[in-house]
């Protein structure tokens, strides 16, 4: 059954419109109305704060005690990743990475794109995993639960020096992002991609930029996408294009022509996930419809549901990321077709094979 709570009105230049309860948190606020005129009457939730009209973004520097994550999950195609920050300030409303916020006690809504945090020694932490012994080279996902592109890398360029230490190392490195601001790295991703060392997916979701702007507001507009894709592959670097998330009813009849235009771009290689709604992402990708497209708010949720077997998501290892059902096949079958007829085939592999370790510090420093 839908939620039956009104959502806010949208907040200009922010994905989500307030923010939900994490499911970690340990305190519960309940407002009482004292009569004379509450703080709590413009709040989304009885007993939650209502958001500040224009929130900052505030970012928090911090020292990171490792940064490779690694995964075993047999429908993903890396083993490990590194994310330079936390949050995402592109904030998409669709983001299932929002979810990871509960777990520094903030909200995965407002909160996980203007409470940011920012891994200052991540490149330091980097040098010193790959130094370990046992390090094994297969291709790093770098920025993959938030967008390693996102606009405080402008300031902080953490993804730079993260990929400064990859290039020296020759370390292979996959990229997904929605950010234009790759192109600024082109010097070290062309040589890298010399190497067979990179590549890079971007993830174009929409070709309208009002639904971008409304989806997807402080990521780069989908042309500004499609610019970046043609320098890198001009450039000589392989770039493919994610078709994510495919959204019934928003964004679904987009999928030839997304195709068509990274086609046009550069792309050499490309694929497409179904929208995920995993823990509070469900009650906030709810809202974000009754504010933005309330007439087909149960349409889409009702399409959605029948490709996750009734249910808001299903986690199942397999099907997660495209879903069950007479539409998910549907959308299968013409994905096929229009990759099949683009020309599409996949990117070169990578190789790890001229790994080079860096020199662990040494407090004796160097004598030659």
């Amino acid at each position: 059954m839908d939620d039956p709570r009104t959502p806010q009105a949208p907040i200009k230049g922010r994905g989500a419109a307030g923010n939900v309860r994490g499911r970690y948190e340990k305190t519960v606020r309940t407002g009482v109305d004292d009569g004379w005129g509450s703080a709590w009457d413009a709040a989304p939730v009885p007993g939650e704060a209502a958001p500040p009209s224009h929130p900052d973004t505030q970012v928090t520097e911090e020292r990171a005690r490792s940064i490779l994550s690694r995964n075993d999950s047999p429908d993903v195609g890396f083993s490990q990743s590194v994310n330079p920050y936390r949050g995402c300030e592109h904030g998409c409303a669709y983001c299932f990475a929002r979810p990871s916020h509960a777990y520094l006690d903030l909200s995965p809504g407002l909160d996980f794109e203007t409470r940011l945090y920012a891994k200052a020694n991540a490149a330091e932490r980097l040098r010193a995993e790959l130094a370990r012994p046992g390090h094994v080279p297969t291709p790093i996902a770098l920025g993959i639960n938030t967008d390693a592109y996102q606009p405080i890398e402008r300031r902080y360029r953490i993804t730079r020096a993260l990929l400064e230490v990859l290039a020296e190392c020759r370390h292979p490195v996959g990229i997904v992002t929605k950010g234009g601001l790759i192109e600024r790295d082109l010097d070290l991703l062309a040589a890298m991609a010399r190497e067979a060392l990179v590549h890079v997916y971007f993830s174009v979701t929409t070709l309208d930029n009002r639904l971008a702007a409304r989806m997807e507001p402080r990521a780069t507009a989908p042309h500004g996408r499609l610019r970046a894709m043609r320098a890198l592959a001009e450039a000589g670097v392989p770039v493919g294009v994610l078709v994510a998330p495919v959204i019934p009813m928003l964004n679904d009849r987009e999928l030839e022509a997304i195709l068509e235009a990274a086609r046009e771009h550069g792309a050499r290689a490309a694929g497409y996930v179904l929208l995920r709604l995993p823990h509070e992402l469900k009650t906030l990708w709810r809202d974000w419809l009754r504010l933005h497209y309330p007439e087909r708010a149960a349409h889409v949720m009702s399409l959605i549901r029948q490709m996750r077997g009734g249910q808001d998501y299903d986690s199942v290892f397999g099907t997660r990321m495209r879903g069950q059902g007479p539409f998910a096949d549907l959308l299968e079958q013409r994905f096929r077709k229009a990759r099949a007829r683009l020309g599409y085939g996949a990117l070169p592999p990578l190789d790890g094979t001229r790994f080079v370790p860096p020199r662990p510090p040494s407090p004796q420093g160097e004598l030659f």
